[in-house]
């Protein structure tokens, strides 16, 4: 639910306080937003196929308590199966003893039920962030190195030049309408008032959702102030039996830059990829 560093009072993920102490409804179809990390099967414009609504999320992935323990250092998070996707989450929760770096390992295991054509997708809810970039892939799949999935364009939209062919897109959270874009380019990052949180997923061959997108961004409207980082695996045609996963990097560091610009020069100079 939380990353930070040690010794921050708040904490750089967006956590839903008006819900503290409640559970998750039991019923299908009800779905409280809790905030955090969670996952969700890809494309979203398929969930009527499956199911008999375009949302809530499948209840057993994103509505149902998992089953916790621990193998050496990693933190093993596994749902039950899903009663119509036929599909259980096994998530590897696991921090570097020597470095600020969380590593998330979300498997798809598919147990029952006919195939289904399905990716991985990770969404991460971020506090309200200074900025919000897009490392940009180089070269793009896509005509301006990113799509919009939804009508209104976010905040402070712009396209910065890094040097050596690489650019970034940066925005901000639009207070009056729910935003969404889409890139090719692996690497995503926040930007708080006092820390930074940069994510990596690894590109994989195959055919990926949404125009073919492997990052997204998307930012919701007051009163709710927080911002979504999402990772998207390819698509695979899922029977029981089959598993998928994917990998997602998260590194946090102070903020050692007071313009924001600077900032993501660091940002992207400071890890791999």
């Amino acid at each position: 639910m939380q990353f930070r560093l040690l010794g921050d009072a708040d904490g750089t993920f967006w956590e839903n306080r008006a819900l503290d102490g409640r559970q998750h409804p039991a019923a299908p179809g009800q779905w409280l937003n809790f905030g955090g990390d969670k996952c969700w099967p890809s494309p979203q414009s398929s969930w009527t196929l499956h199911q008999d609504h375009d949302w809530p999320p499948p209840h057993a992935l994103d509505g149902l308590p998992m089953q916790a323990c621990l193998a050496a250092e990693t933190l093993v998070l596994t749902s039950t199966v899903d009663a119509v996707w036929g599909i259980q989450v096994v998530r590897h929760i696991r921090l570097l003893p020597n470095q600020p770096v969380l590593h998330i390992r979300t498997e798809y295991r598919k147990l029952a039920g006919p195939p289904i054509r399905t990716g991985v997708w990770t969404i991460t809810q971020f506090q309200e962030p200074e900025q919000i970039c897009v490392l940009l892939a180089s070269p793009s799949k896509l005509k301006s190195g990113y799509i919009s999935l939804l009508d209104a364009p976010p905040a402070a939209l712009q396209i910065h030049d890094l040097g050596i062919e690489r650019k970034v897109l940066s925005l901000q959270r639009h207070r009056n309408a729910y935003t969404k874009i889409g890139a090719d380019g692996a690497s995503l990052a926040w930007i708080g008032r006092t820390c930074v949180v940069r994510m990596d997923v690894v590109p994989r061959p195959g055919e990926y959702p949404d125009g073919g997108c492997l990052t997204e961004v998307y930012t919701n409207p007051d009163p709710l102030q927080y911002v979504e980082l999402e990772t998207l695996g390819p698509l695979h045609l899922m029977a029981p039996g089959d598993c998928i996963h994917q990998n997602v990097r998260y590194t946090i560091f102070r903020r050692t830059e007071v313009e924001c610009a600077t900032q993501v020069r660091t940002i992207f100079a400071a890890c791999r990829g």
